[in-house]
């Protein structure tokens, strides 16, 4: 059977982990990411189970006052029960970077950095894409796993008004210097305005800080997309600026920052997931939300039961995408 070949838009952790499992099945694949190399931000996930060398110890989450004073603990279950956080947390970009150094090496495998999609053509058995400095290529299979604001479902499905939608939260993700006074529990800050502060320390020595805003409507942020990374810091530090607790230490780490990221937080419900060769993979077609908590795993399992219909069918993409949206 001929091989297919595919381009999968955005090195997150859909990307690379697709592109994972076609290049077991020998489909070379190639990945365009827009930002220069593998992206530094970094949320810290949950696991459960055995744990791994690069994985976080964790406690449990306290909800704190502004003194500092728990509220209330929620301990992490020994037993592997449900509970608000896991006792072995790893951070997101630890699995994307497993992924990419696991196919990197690959003679079916190749990352474009520093480039992006910019228009799609279907032409006959193949697919057109046009990349912003790469020029065209053509392949039988694009992916677009370029999250829940995707470029590549802005171009391939025209016809569908935004499919986000809105849980009324917007956050800010951000490394902060550890603190000796930080605990190995995860500690949350709630106070006036919808406003919350989530501090995680981690096992390298740094803590993960969150900056939420939960609230209907939110004018002041509404187009943060179109805005820099300054300019939406700038939004933080006017929102939190008397959020007291730990507000005054968190925005002084978050100006020198380097990982900042800001998003909404929303879920993307299509009807359909792929339109003749195009395919959406992880947020860009299902995002759950981060606060679903469901995120990772659903964009590692899409891309292997993805990467197992493509490898299945070959160059019978109607038979792969189909059987994927069916199955999903």
């Amino acid at each position: 059977m001929s091989k297919p070949t595919v381009l999968i838009s955005g090195a997150g952790n859909a990307g690379p982990a697709c592109a994972f499992f076609l290049a077991r099945a020998g489909i070379k694949t190639t990945i365009i990411e827009r930002s220069p190399s593998m992206r530094k931000t970094d949320q810290q996930i949950d696991l459960r189970g055995a744990g791994l060398p690069w994985a976080t110890k964790e406690a449990g989450l306290a909800f704190v006052d502004e003194t500092g004073k728990p509220l209330a603990e929620f301990p992490v279950r020994e037993d592997g029960g449900r509970s608000f956080t896991s006792n072995i947390g790893i951070l997101r970009g630890e699995i994307a970077r497993v992924f990419y150094e696991a196919t990197r090496g690959l003679g079916e495998v190749e990352y474009v950095f520093g480039d992006h999609v910019v228009g799609i053509v279907e032409s006959g058995k193949k697919i057109e894409v046009d990349l912003e400095k790469g020029g065209k290529r053509e392949f039988d299979v694009v992916a677009g796993a370029d999250g829940q604001g995707s470029k590549t479902r802005r171009l391939a499905f025209k016809e569908v008004e935004n499919p986000m939608k809105p849980l009324h939260q917007y956050a800010a993700y951000f490394t902060i210097p550890y603190k000796a006074s930080d605990r190995n529990f995860a500690e949350w800050y709630n106070t006036t305005g919808g406003r919350g502060i989530l501090l995680r320390p981690d096992n390298a020595g740094y803590t993960r800080a969150h900056l939420t805003v939960t609230k209907d409507p939110l004018p002041e942020l509404e187009g943060y997309y179109m805005l820099s990374v300054e300019e939406q810091k700038q939004k933080m530090l006017e929102m939190f600026s008397d959020a007291g607790w730990e507000a005054k230490r968190v925005l002084d780490g978050m100006d020198k920052a380097e990982d900042f990221y800001m998003q909404e937080i929303a879920q993307v419900k299509m009807s359909s997931w792929s339109k003749g060769r195009v395919v959406l993979l992880g947020d860009a077609g299902y995002c759950a939300s981060p606060i679903s908590g469901m995120g990772t795993s659903c964009a590692i399992v899409g891309a292997y039961v993805l990467a197992g219909e493509i490898a299945k069918h070959g160059l019978d993409y109607e038979k792969a995408l189909r059987l994927r949206r069916h199955r999903s």
